[in-house]
């Protein structure tokens, strides 16, 4: 543990070592906005040494730095990663942001086969550097080294911190502006890399579908809104002739307000619980009983398993639009259909477990992994692991858990405060019944002036194309672009 102290704290005497037998390096062209862009695609293995200071696992980086920069100090570099914990980078990198994107043809698709030229990428603007944890990608621990000292916030953060470092010196980028990118618990990692490895001097964090939790007072208010508009989807609510954006911003008021004044009057008598139930009733599109039972507050299970019952269905909680078949057994977590862990047109065995994270285990992403060995030319022939549920259900149990960490939204709130060169991006989907607004951060101090909320019509992963063609991945990256880009 000391030794890893060590790293967070800038150390050079334990580095991740690159491995130049294991670097493919390719060039390629990709057309964004109508323009040829010429680049280098170098996918790298870096040596990570374990908690005894011997070398323990080897973490891949995919870069994508852009031909013919003449000064690499204003050049930017993005350096993104995803979640779980467990999950690989391949969702920011082949379904968001990479200059080739794994074409889905549903919500939850890991197999899909096809790749297209991703003409929205934001490499023309940054260099883009994506990052598999241990036990994801193709990331490894080395033969009879247990991977589980990684399984915990801190050893983590300190992981990926590391690789960033080592990736800048090794490629002469120290004095480029550098960003970070994370979805989902990755903002959590991006958190603890911005608390304790501020020798990396980040000029901006971008936070994807997560970091800024839910104000506990305010969650019932922002999970009406987003119940509300997943009833808009589905055409359980009269629409009244909005549009979702509309109808979303409307129930948002209407929460913030009667709502919530509703949810804190001690007083409230049962005919105004019915009242304020039939209210809610026409937003959420929910049975007026059902919400009157639930003394106002619905949980995210209750609507997800309620919204399309009489249609034999229920919907997603990571992207509302999705939809499974309806069992008397569902959990609302693992069984998400917007995920595609198991399946979700049939139900499980009433007299077998339920499926777990560790039940369930690596789920492999076989196009992803084709890509990178054959179009990147990276020799491994392991497979790739899209998301590792094992890792997951291990997680915290390993050295460096975090359970006592400040949030995302105190550290960055802090982090700013201190700097007043750093910036912040929130960008969610208002599809995302786990995620709030962003106002969070608004509440914890965030400077607004170098704060920057983007809320689109999206799920958890708001540039999938499942729901909204191309334009919710465009829009994603017009927004990362602009990011990067302000003040340059």
């Amino acid at each position: 543990m000391l030794l890893m102290s060590l790293l967070l704290l800038g150390s050079s005497a334990l580095p991740a070592e690159p491995t130049p037998h294991a670097t493919a390096v390719t060039r390629h062209t990709v057309h964004i906005n109508g323009t040829p862009i010429a680049y280098t695609a170098t996918v790298a293995e870096y040596l990570l040494r374990d908690d005894t200071g011997a070398p323990g696992a080897a973490v891949v980086t995919i870069a994508y730095t852009r031909d013919g920069v003449k000064n690499l100090a204003r050049r930017p570099v993005l350096f993104a990663f995803n979640g779980g914990p467990g999950a690989s980078s391949s969702p920011l990198h082949m379904s968001a942001m990479g200059p080739v994107i794994r074409v889905s043809e549903k919500s939850g698709d890991r197999r899909g086969t096809r790749y297209a030229e991703n003409t929205a990428s934001p490499l023309d603007a940054t260099d883009l550097v994506f990052i598999d944890p241990v036990s994801t990608g193709f990331s490894r621990p080395l033969p009879g080294i247990d991977p589980q000292q990684w399984y915990g916030g801190l050893v983590d953060a300190v992981e990926v911190a590391t690789v960033i470092r080592d990736w800048l010196k090794t490629n002469h980028r120290e004095n480029s502006p550098k960003f970070l990118a994370g979805e989902s618990y990755g903002t959590t990692r991006a958190g603890l890399i911005v608390r304790y490895a501020p020798y990396l001097e980040f000029d901006g964090v971008i936070l994807v579908s997560g970091g800024g939790g839910r104000d506990p007072n305010s969650h019932a208010v922002d999970l009406l809104a987003d119940m509300a508009v997943g009833a808009w989807y589905h055409q359980k609510v009269d629409r009244r002739g909005l549009t979702a954006e509309q109808f979303y911003q409307e129930a948002l008021a209407f929460g913030r307000g009667d709502y919530l004044r509703a949810l804190n009057d001690a007083n409230l008598q049962p005919a105004g619980l019915h009242l304020m139930a039939e209210r809610v009733a026409a937003y959420i599109g929910l049975p007026t009983g059902l919400i009157e039972e639930k003394k106002l507050k619905v949980s995210s299970n209750d609507w997800m398993f309620n919204i399309l019952k009489e249609q034999g269905l229920r919907a997603g909680l990571l992207d509302s639009r999705a939809t499974g078949k309806w069992c008397p057994n569902m959990q609302g977590a693992i069984d998400d259909p917007a995920m595609g862990f198991v399946p979700s047109d049939t139900c499980a065995a009433e007299d077998r477990p339920p499926p777990t994270a560790a039940s369930v285990g690596p789920i492999e992403s076989p196009a992803v992994g084709r890509y990178i060995r054959e179009d990147l030319r990276f020799a491994d022939n392991d497979p790739y692991y899209g998301v590792n549920l094992k890792t997951n259900s291990l997680w915290g149990q390993g050295i460096g858990a975090d359970g006592h960490e400040p949030t995302t939204t105190e550290i960055l709130a802090g982090a700013m405060k201190a700097d007043p060169d750093l910036k912040l991006a929130v960008i969610s989907g208002f599809y995302d019944l786990g995620s709030g607004d962003g106002s969070a951060f608004v509440k914890a101090g965030v400077p607004t002036n170098r704060l920057t909320l983007v809320r689109l019509a999206g799920g958890h992963e708001v540039y999938s194309t499942a729901f909204g063609g191309d334009q919710d991945r465009q829009l994603f990256n017009e927004a990362v672009r602009k990011f990067v880009t302000a003040d340059r």
